[in-house]
């Protein structure tokens, strides 16, 4: 009987995930990265950038990667509407700075609109408690080699207070962007602020 026990315990443990994204409620650890935004690097700061109000950090596998791509751009294309609901955005990735000083700058992805830190190491999606993934042989979307691992997609919406309001993963990028804004905007409601209204096409 021992011995069954035992052995359920091992077999649960090892079908349970190693890492759980941070929830809703838990404290977002802040972090400093090397980052671009149109094409010019600098140091960001997460601390910083609280004290102006909440942001959205969101962690994505690859610059020049199709859904990387369509989730840049939605994040660049809805960037207003953010700012409206007193929200800033950055994108994380394992990517070097070197990258993502194309990515930042490219008019078809983040067109100059998003800032995008270097996590090369994969430290800060760690301690996002994020998977990290190594992809031997895969190239971006201009034919490159990509060199380093990927974290997983997923978005932590942080109040201005470093609280985690609400995590999104699991869902295509474009969902992804989609159910970060209304995040954002439900907290900006709750702050008395005005959603901004869609763009009409």
């Amino acid at each position: 009987m021992k011995r069954f026990l035992f052995a359920l315990l091992v077999s649960a443990a090892i079908s349970l995930p190693a890492i759980a994204a941070l929830k809703q409620g838990e404290t977002a650890p802040d972090f400093t990265a090397e980052a671009s935004l149109a094409g010019k690097q600098f140091t960001y700061s997460l601390k910083d950038q609280l004290g102006k109000g909440p942001v959205v950090v969101y962690f994505y596998p690859s610059a020049y990667t199709g859904g990387c791509n369509i989730q840049a751009r939605a994040f660049a294309d809805n960037k207003e509407r953010f700012a409206a609901a007193g929200a800033s955005i950055v994108g994380v990735s394992l990517d070097s700075i070197t990258r993502l000083n194309d990515f930042s700058a490219d008019p078809e992805y983040c067109a100059g609109k998003l800032a995008v830190a270097s996590d090369a190491d994969g430290k800060i999606a760690k301690a996002y408690g994020l998977e990290i993934q190594t992809r031997a042989g895969l190239k971006d979307t201009r034919g490159q080699e990509i060199d380093h691992a990927f974290a997983e997609r997923t978005t932590f919406v942080v109040g201005a207070d470093g609280t985690i309001v609400a995590t999104v993963g699991g869902v295509t990028p474009q969902e992804n962007v989609d159910q970060t804004l209304a995040a954002v905007e439900r907290l900006a409601s709750a702050a008395g602020k005005p959603a901004a209204r869609p763009k009409k096409s």
